[in-house]
């Protein structure tokens, strides 16, 4: 099965507001997303089950949700918090998942060059 790739236009990304402001518009989340981290693996775990109304983007069951963070060295320069969430809470989705038997669902694609030394 094919994977679904979207990409998040971190350079949108400022503050937490933003942050919640970008992957809300970017995914589809609905108008009483809670916009904080807890509400965000609630989007994303059931991005899988288009049922649930928790995004407009959705994949098939069974397939994977990549997220394409472009330059994402810039972003977590930028904002260290943000990035750090994004990055544990993506692996607390698939964990979440897979603690109930379910497969993972998402997927995070660095997309830059190496980190300048």
């Amino acid at each position: 099965m094919e994977p679904v790739v979207i990409r998040i236009p971190v350079d949108r990304i400022a503050d937490w507001v933003s942050f919640h402001d970008v992957f809300q518009h970017t995914l589809g989340f609905p108008d009483f997303y809670g916009r904080n981290m807890h509400a965000w693996i609630d989007c994303m775990t059931s991005v899988d089950t288009a049922t649930d109304g928790l995004t407009a983007v959705t994949v098939p069951p069974g397939a994977i949700l990549i997220l394409r963070i472009d330059d994402p060295f810039d972003f977590k320069r930028r904002c260290p918090e943000q990035y750090d969430a994004l990055i544990e809470c993506s692996a607390f989705v698939n964990f979440r998942r897979t603690e109930i038997g379910e497969s993972p669902v998402l997927a995070l694609l660095l997309n830059g060059s190496c980190e300048p030394r």
